[in-house]
């Protein structure tokens, strides 16, 4: 997994889970919805450079 794009992946999952956590704070649904989803998006990039990483080996 390049530098670059774990670092890409932990600041989204960090990020999403800020705003998630701000959403339900304030109760605001849409702010939760769009953390968790960036959130997810974090957790997919992450899954996706360690299967590259097992494809090299």
């Amino acid at each position: 997994m390049t530098a670059n794009e774990k670092a890409k992946a932990k600041t989204e999952q960090a990020t999403g889970a800020a705003k998630a956590a701000a959403g339900r704070a304030v109760g605001n649904e849409r702010l939760t919805a769009e953390g968790r989803a960036e959130q997810m998006k974090g957790d997919a990039r992450q899954a996706k450079e360690k299967t590259k990483d097992i494809g090299k080996h």
